[in-house]
This record gives C-alpha cells, structure tokens and sequence, in this order.
C-alpha cells in the first residue's frame, strides 16, 4: 500500500506553499498575540485524573466522511459540557475536509483548550497555529527528523504553545523526552497504512516516564478507555468514536467513567 503519511505530508507542504505565497511569514507574525493562559493544555490534562481530548473532524482518509451533516459548533459544544479536557480539530483540508476557519470559529465558542491537528512541517504553520490560538500543536514524529521536531518544538514553546508529540516508536519517545517534550502521545493507528493496533500505546506506556502521556487512535468503547486509563495514560484522544454517537455527551462520560 501506498505510504499515505507521505502522500498527506506531500500534499500539505503544497498547501503551505500555496499559503505563504498568499499571506507571507510577516505578515501571519503580526497577527499573533501574547496568550492569556500559556501552555493551557498541559495544565487542563494535569488538573484531571484521567482526560479525554476530544476529536472534530468531518472525514479521514480510512473511514471517508464521518459525519454528513457535521454541525461542529454543536459537536464541540457537546464535547465541553460532557466532560471533554480539550478539543482536538483537524484543519488539514484534503483528507479531512478540516480547515483554519472551523477551527477559530469552534475556538471562539468553547473555553476548554484547543489542538490544532494537522501535519506541522515547517515553522510557517506553528505561527499560523499561535496566530489561530492554538493552545497545542501536533508534531508526528514519524514526519519529522529529529532536528525539525526541535525546531518546531522550540518555536512552539516560545509562543506559549504545547505540543504533542506522536510517537510510534521506542526512538521516537527517546527523542522527543530529549527535547524537553512535556506531553507523550502514542498512535494506535499506523499513519503509513492506516492500520490499527490498540494494545500499542500502553505496551509503550512507561517509556514516557513521568510525562503527560496520551493514547491515541482506536478508542472504540468505555472498556478501550479503562484498558489505557489502566495502562497509566493521563488522557486519550479519541475522535470517530465520538463522532458517530447519537449521544456525544453520554459517550464522552461513558469513557471518562468506563461504563457504557
């Protein structure tokens, strides 16, 4: 199978291209401003016992369109008042029809923190992250060498941003605790194929040590969330689970409690 990670981080450096041609670096920095509340992820993850961010995206390149409709200021009004820690919002536009727009206009409804997902490349997007007050940025460390993930990291932390490091590997967690990471996240879903193995992020709990760690993908149910919250992980990002429920409120509390 074709890898899909690169097809997407080919498409999305096009895409970047494309933005900086239209709106230069100088002139997104002037649209950044100082945060009210920096590092404002970590913290909410920290003030609970065991978080769920909580996933807006209309479509994925595996499962095609999620949700027809895709009423996202209902969504993540549900996602606040269930219990959600955070919002995760896609704004890669090709493979999951997210965008820049969604996400401010969610940011600008809800007063839980926000990550801003998508395939962070280059330094240009994490000042359109800051300049969206993004409160988290995702850096997929399987996109990245390991001098980029610094760089990005470094420029991220210095505009009061966190970020979340996606890990796949025993290297990827040793490199990313290297740089000072403060949040340790580990796919299920394997982003060259799109398979999924969900024992796979608390097999590669305790390589994180005493940071934030985050499982992420492949969360299906209450007892998925109870085997990581068992594993030792602080939180789960879980996104079509909670997209196809008829209930979002009920579902997310559900995984909060383990109980269906």
């Amino acid at each position: 199978m074709k890898d899909i990670l690169q097809t997407i981080c080919n498409r999305t450096l096009e895409r970047v291209r494309a933005n900086e041609a239209f709106r230069p670096e100088g002139a997104i920095k002037e649209l950044i401003r100082p945060y009210e509340k920096p590092y404002a992820f970590s913290e909410a993850l920290r003030r609970c016992a065991f978080g769920v961010i909580a996933e807006i995206k209309q479509a994925s390149p595996s499962k095609g369109i999620i949700d027809e409709k895709f009423d996202y200021l209902s969504i993540a009004r549900d996602y606040e008042e269930g219990g959600a820690a955070a919002i995760s919002c896609l704004t890669e536009p090709y493979f999951f029809l997210g965008s820049d727009k969604i996400f401010a206009e969610i940011k600008g409804v809800v007063s839980i923190p926000m990550l801003r997902k998508d395939f962070i490349l280059t330094p240009y997007q994490v000042y359109e992250s800051a300049a969206l007050k993004a409160d988290c940025i995702l850096l997929i460390m399987a996109a990245l060498e390991v001098g980029e993930a610094e760089k990005l990291f470094m420029l991220a932390d210095s505009l009061g941003m966190d970020v979340l490091f996606e890990c796949r590997t025993e290297e990827h967690i040793k490199a990313s605790l290297g740089m000072g990471a403060r949040i340790i996240g580990v796919n299920n879903r394997n982003l060259s194929d799109f398979s999924v193995d969900n024992t796979k992020a608390s097999r590669m709990r305790e390589l994180a040590g005493d940071r934030l760690f985050i499982s992420e993908s492949g969360i299906m149910s209450p007892s998925d969330a109870a085997v990581q919250r068992a594993a030792g992980a602080k939180g789960i990002l879980v996104g079509e689970y909670l997209m196809r429920a008829r209930d979002r409120k009920g579902a997310l509390r559900g995984l909060l409690n383990g109980q269906s």
